[in-house]
């Protein structure tokens, strides 16, 4: 269709190929083949709520791992089995910080998320982070009160707490699962691992186990004996010993697979977690992990990631009919709100969503009051996001973290002053207007060649002027055969700089000598205009 579409405008197309470097590129994959999967799960809590004793709660009642004398090897995930054999998979990581990185990196690999609270402590600020960056995942959550063996527990008021984040028990007629757990006594594990399989289902997990693996890596490093080792998640595909494959900007080939258990295994399934040998250099957390064919190619693909050669915007849509729907398809702006009082922010918040375009929209993904902490930076750089303070300032690690993560935060106390700095933001999301304007045309009459300069096109200017230096194309019955610009130009063997209507002159061009008699020289300018929403 592109192609067409340039050839209507008279120019002539050139297709340019590129290894295939991206993972999240949708391929037409046959659906009747789709197995359930088993799910992704992260634990999130405040400090000191019990997510590590939960964690190891449940490992200890997974039945392989207790085979095999516990597990013998800590990969950063492992797998457990609930009552009816399904498999569940949790990712061991350090908090939120893991898991917004994941998302910075573009990466949605956790499923449901576990919200640990303890009964006796309650809704503390590390809870409610949690449930604003599971939110902003758009990742069910599952709430699991810990320690309730203890005398203090006040459960009834944890629920009423979390009925403010919209997280509302079935007790009281919502629709968020909530399981009373002891890690400590492994009282209702069972029934934690049962309310997670049925959120699953619900959820309708599933993908292929056929075709070329591909991934994320959840943890890299360099071990001493084995060289650069990465542990992954397999989201999709079969995963074999002995496949070429592309991690991050890195390739390699799988000399060994290594399960959860510390066992060798030669294959793997989706919502694996296994640590992998092979790699020719140190991955990083996040990194994609894609199988090939051949080593040709995985060698192909990392050389030109590595060489840092940026996509460049696509002017025309890949599928057609987003060519006449790109009102559908509006550029966002995150933005976090942070103010003194409730009443200035949901003021600021409303003013905000009244700002409309047909092509940009601000959306708020957190509207809070407050000091500015390194929770709302994280939350900011995982969402690229635009932090707000309303008659409030970050505190000093937060200023710190933002300056190191180039995460802005702006600060104000008029509400109109915020409400045009936002319309300035969002004006800068807008594609700009390019405008056109032909300087001059010039017809080439006869070709020579010059020891120094090469082949130069004895031109007469019939309009305007030809600049040297400037924008030029050439058009040969009708087609664009060149696009660049002007190399000099000369009158009678001497340089010069512009030449106007009605004068002969010598013109050189930028790479490029393909020209033929009777070829027409347009020289053009390009005015770049900004736009605003409210033009």
């Amino acid at each position: 269709t592109a192609e067409y579409i340039v050839k209507e405008f008279g120019h002539s197309p050139v297709l340019e190929q590129t290894p295939a470097t991206d993972l999240n590129k949708k391929e037409n994959l046959d659906k009747s083949n789709f197995q359930s999967r088993p799910p992704v799960i992260t634990i999130m809590g405040h400090v000191d709520h019990g997510k590590t004793s939960l964690l190891d709660a449940l490992r200890n009642t997974n039945v392989v791992s207790s085979e095999h004398g516990g597990i013998t090897q800590h990969i950063g995930a492992y797998q457990v089995y609930a009552n009816d054999k399904k498999l569940i998979t949790f990712i061991d990581t350090p908090g939120h910080a893991a898991f917004t990185e994941m998302r910075a990196r573009g990466s949605k690999i956790t499923d449901i998320v576990v919200l640990v609270i303890a009964a006796d402590d309650g809704v503390k600020p590390q809870t409610v982070e949690a449930i604003q960056h599971a939110k902003a995942a758009k990742v069910p959550i599952i709430v699991a009160i810990n320690k309730c063996d203890l005398p203090g527990k006040n459960i009834d008021k944890i629920k009423n707490d979390l009925m403010r984040y919209e997280l509302i028990a079935e007790s009281l007629s919502g629709d968020t699962l909530f399981v009373e757990v002891s890690a400590k006594n492994k009282m209702n594990l069972d029934k934690l691992k049962e309310s997670i399989i049925l959120q699953s289902e619900l959820l309708d997990l599933k993908a292929s186990k056929e075709g070329n693996a591909k991934g994320i890596v959840l943890e890299a490093k360099i071990d001493k004996g084995k060289g650069p080792v990465a542990t992954i998640l397999v989201t999709s595909g079969e995963l074999k010993k002995g496949n070429y494959f592309v991690c991050g900007n890195t390739f390699g080939k799988i000399r060994a697979m290594i399960d959860f258990n510390g066992k060798n295994i030669d294959k793997a399934y989706p919502s694996s977690p296994l640590e992998i040998l092979g790699m020719n250099e140190a991955a990083n957390a996040g990194d994609e992990f894609f199988v090939v064919d051949t080593e040709d190619e995985a060698k192909k693909v990392s050389t030109f990631r590595k060489t840092g050669v940026k996509e460049s915007n696509v002017l025309i849509a890949k599928d057609k009919t987003k060519l006449f729907d790109k009102e559908n398809n509006k550029t966002e702006l995150n933005i976090i709100i942070k103010s003194d009082v409730q009443g200035s922010a949901e003021a600021l918040r409303t003013a905000i969503s009244k700002i409309e375009h047909a092509e940009v929209k601000p959306k708020i993904i957190l509207s809070d009051i407050g000091m500015i902490n390194e929770t709302d930076v994280s939350l900011a750089k995982a969402s690229n996001a635009i932090i707000i303070g309303f008659n409030m300032k970050p505190n000093r690690e937060a200023k710190k973290t933002a300056e190191q993560q180039k995460v802005r935060i702006e600060f104000f106390d008029i509400i109109y002053k915020a409400i045009e700095f936002m319309e300035k933001s969002l004006s800068g999301l807008l594609e700009p207007e390019r405008k056109e304007k032909i300087e001059g045309i010039a017809e080439i009459l006869k070709i020579f060649k010059l020891s120094k300069f090469g082949k130069v096109a004895g031109s007469k200017v019939t309009e305007g002027e030809i600049k040297n230096n400037s924008k030029t194309r050439i058009i040969r019955d009708g087609k664009v055969v060149y696009d660049g610009g002007i190399l000099s130009i000369f009158r009678e063997k001497n340089a010069v700089k512009e030449v106007k209507n009605g004068l002969e002159c010598g013109i050189s061009f930028k790479n490029f000598e393909d020209f033929k008699e009777k070829d027409i020289i347009e020289s053009y300018k390009v005015d770049i205009i900004n736009r605003g929403i409210n033009d």
